[in-house]
């Protein structure tokens, strides 16, 4: 072997030994993006009204005094403690608003997925042009729907409109299709299986991993949904947090002195986050192992 191969190997050595020190630079920037607001919002949940504007230590660290505990006390006085009661709405909305759609996205997708019927290409495809349909360009016929039978400042006006999750039905349909072996539906059935019991026996547990990810993500748009429930809700008391906190910043911004609530909004805010964390972190654990539990060999 020549100097010159010596040379070569040499160098593609310490190149693939080098550590990919730009690929750690932008997940060290893209980490530091999105975790910053969060730092804040906890850093400012923690403060006063005066500390929040002239905290001696800035906007991004701590102040000589704490008050968070304070603040969450002013959120179970203030108003007769209504944002307990908008956490309450939110916490309905997401649960029964995510169950459902995830109830019915598992069944519209392994439907689509892995039975033959009469316009079943047209049906999907329609599916298909609902993903590009904006969200907010359907919350005025809604509106006008519900009013039409008289839902609107009801739980249902903003419940019912939740469970529908174009996007939910889809991401089942391909997982079904690529995921779930036709082969063991088949050898279910052979066995005597009914088509329930092949599909909560059989199907659903293949199916958790992508179940989990459609419920996030219709929890999560519940959670945050805001321009419906502004919409089609006028009673303060079925609010969701989100058109809570905006009506309380609306009297911050335009109130007098005494209206100043931006402690509470912070803390309120911080508060609002925390369940959904939660729910990232004790879920998670469902999208790793099992994606190719009961595969089978063709």
């Amino acid at each position: 072997m020549t100097t010159i191969e010596h040379t070569r190997k040499g160098t593609e050595h310490r190149i693939q030994g080098n550590p990919r020190i730009f690929t750690y630079v932008v997940l060290i920037l893209c980490c530091c993006y999105f975790l910053l607001p969060v730092w804040w919002l906890i850093i400012a949940s923690t403060k006063t009204n005066s500390g929040l504007f002239n905290g001696i230590h800035g906007s991004m660290w701590f102040d000589s005094t704490n008050a968070f505990w304070d603040n969450l006390k002013q959120l179970g006085t203030y108003q007769d403690g209504i944002y307990w009661r908008w956490f309450a709405n939110t916490l309905l909305y997401a649960l029964v608003g995510g169950f459902g759609a995830t109830a019915i996205s598992v069944m519209a997708g392994y439907g689509f997925a892995k039975y033959r019927f009469r316009g079943k290409i047209l049906y999907f495809n329609i599916i298909l042009g609902a993903l590009m349909i904006p969200a907010t360009a359907l919350v005025i016929p809604t509106f006008l729907l519900m009013s039409d039978i008289n839902l609107t400042d009801t739980y249902w006006a903003v419940l019912l409109p939740v469970l529908l999750n174009p996007f939910g039905v889809y991401l089942m349909r391909i997982y079904c299709s690529q995921s779930l072996p036709d082969e063991m539906l088949e050898a279910a059935r052979v066995d005597g299986s009914g088509e329930f019991r092949t599909f909560f026996q059989v199907a659903l547990p293949i199916m958790t991993p992508a179940i989990t990810t459609v419920f996030l993500l219709s929890i999560v748009g519940a959670w945050n949904n805001f321009f419906l429930p502004s919409v089609v809700l006028t009673n303060p008391n079925l609010f969701p947090i989100t058109v809570g906190l905006s009506q309380w910043q609306a009297r911050s911004t335009a109130g007098s002195a005494a209206e100043q609530i931006w402690n509470l909004l912070t803390s309120g805010a911080f508060i609002s986050v925390i369940p959904m964390v939660l729910a990232f972190i004790f879920l998670q654990r469902y999208w790793v192992g099992g994606l190719a539990t009961g595969s089978v060999k063709a």
